[in-house]
């Protein structure tokens, strides 16, 4: 069943966060950007620190040479770095070698590594590249071959064969992956979380998974994130014993219930919430925090339903952990703000809220496309979205004791 514009739109028992849904971009951004806009001589000093954190991080990249590197010459803002994220991703969770070789070929040789040869300062990209190329040219084995010098080290490395190369191939993608996946289980996440120098930094855990699609995922997810709370709360600290500073986890509501959906509100109220307390409730015995994880705009509704009420519960009272992400990409971000200042004040407790631009936004455009809406949920350029973030930043430190704000951005600037 396809959501209607006045379903999404519909008033609930969360109050006052629906009516700019759908709000004129261009009005909204100009609100925003008042909001947002700390005055000359702050976005001086802004633009100031942000170079200094820009050149730091480069020089520190620089020491640690190449898989850092390889990185960033193949990040996401290419192609080539596009896909060698998904093979990453999902080679980590690929049991069996046919698939994985599949997967390895079809993706590998789309790519147009040739162009990313000689442009990086690191000798193991280059290399790294030349082996990407020659992997294409053996996996193309219907393409005629140009007169290359990929050419020649296509011939003298074919005599070890296609296995060999998707091996490789396959051990260099779990590499990479393991950049990015602390670890294949909790245990795993929290050892290397404690190692070297991963020491001096805050974790929130989460999950690689997708949404429950029936009664057995969703309780599969509920006791791997029991499991989790609890091995957590037993792990070792090094940041701190304020449950701010301690190793926190996110949950995403999807994976907790098959029917996660506003045409279902009272079933999910019913059923959902219970599983979030029982989380929740868990995670204040071992003095951690648990987020709520943010999911697509049509569910936003339904989600701080669910979250109100689990806040709600005397059995939470006293517990500063319970938190939400907010997606400052969505145009009733500044709204649900709002909508937390004013809960935190009513059961008088405070609410940690991590700010973060957004994960879906190719999905939410594209499916308000589909429903034929006359605007869109999530804004449409990237930097009104920045906009948007600072804005309610802001809003976020001016609540005071209300909220503790979480800040997530890959802008220097924000």
């Amino acid at each position: 069943m396809l959501f209607t514009r006045q379903t999404l739109a519909s008033p609930s028992p969360v109050t006052g966060i629906n009516a700019r849904y759908l709000a004129d971009e261009q009005t909204l951004v100009r609100e925003l950007r008042a909001l947002a806009d700390p005055g000359e001589s702050v976005r001086a000093r802004i633009c100031d620190t942000a170079a200094e954190l820009v050149s730091a991080v480069r020089r520190n990249k620089a020491r640690e040479g190449g898989m850092d590197a390889f990185l960033q010459q193949y990040d996401l803002s290419s192609e080539e770095g596009v896909l060698l994220m998904c093979i990453a991703e999902a080679l980590l969770r690929i049991p069996d070698a046919d698939t994985a070789d599949k997967l390895i070929a079809d993706k590998i040789t789309a790519a147009k590594w040739k162009e990313h040869l000689g442009t990086s300062d690191s000798l193991f990209v280059n290399a790294s590249t030349w082996g990407l190329m020659l992997t294409g040219q053996l996996l193309k084995v219907d393409e005629s071959m140009r007169v290359n010098p990929a050419q020649m080290l296509a011939k003298l490395a074919s005599r070890a064969g296609e296995p060999v190369v998707r091996t490789a191939m396959r051990q260099a993608m779990r590499i990479m992956g393991h950049q990015f996946v602390m670890g294949r289980t909790i245990g795993e996440a929290l050892e290397r979380s404690v190692s070297k120098r991963n020491r001096a930094f805050r974790y929130s855990f989460d999950m690689l998974g997708e949404a429950a699609l029936t009664g057995a995922d969703a309780q599969r997810y509920f006791d791997a994130y029991h499991d989790a709370i609890g091995e957590i709360g037993a792990a070792p600290r090094t940041t701190g014993d304020d449950i701010f500073s301690a190793p926190s986890i996110s949950v995403k509501l999807s994976a907790l219930h098959p029917r996660y959906e506003f045409t279902q509100v009272d079933r999910v109220l019913q059923e959902l919430a219970p599983r979030v307390l029982d989380l929740a409730m868990h995670a204040r015995k071992q003095d951690i925090a648990l987020t709520i994880d943010a999911e697509e705009s049509e569910r936003l509704d339904l989600s701080l339903q669910v979250f109100e009420r689990v806040m709600r519960d005397n059995g939470l009272a006293g517990y500063d952990g319970l938190g939400l992400a907010v997606q400052t990409y969505q145009r009733r971000a500044l709204d649900v703000f709002g909508y937390l200042e004013s809960l935190a004040r009513d059961v008088s407790r405070r609410i940690p809220v991590r700010l973060v631009k957004g994960a879906y936004w190719d999905t939410e455009v594209k499916h308000a496309q589909e429903l034929g809406l006359e605007s869109y949920p999530v804004f449409t350029r990237k930097v009104h979205t920045d906009v948007s973030y600072l804005a309610c930043a802001r809003k976020a430190l001016d609540a005071g004791e209300l909220l503790y704000p979480q800040f997530a951005t890959h802008n220097a600037h924000t």
